[in-house]
């Protein structure tokens, strides 16, 4: 999260609230929601392992590519 600056709290956001879950490859999901960072809309993902106990949060990243990820339900 440090690395790549997306708050915290933004995070929580997400995992809290996703607007989509998707599922990935090798079981994981991916919880995704569109969130206003510096004056531009970015999708942030986070790719969950729910299988395991408690949950593992693997990776999460911004991108302003979100016709890529999103799914139009």
């Amino acid at each position: 999260m440090a690395r790549r600056q997306i708050p915290e709290d933004v995070v929580e956001k997400v995992l809290q609230a996703p607007e989509q879950i998707i599922e990935e490859r090798g079981g994981r999901k991916s919880y995704q929601s569109l969130v206003d960072m510096e004056g531009k809309t970015y999708l942030v993902r986070a790719i969950v392992e729910e299988w395991v106990e408690p949950a593992v949060v693997v990776t999460v990243y911004r991108t302003s590519n979100v016709g890529k990820y999103w799914r139009a339900e």
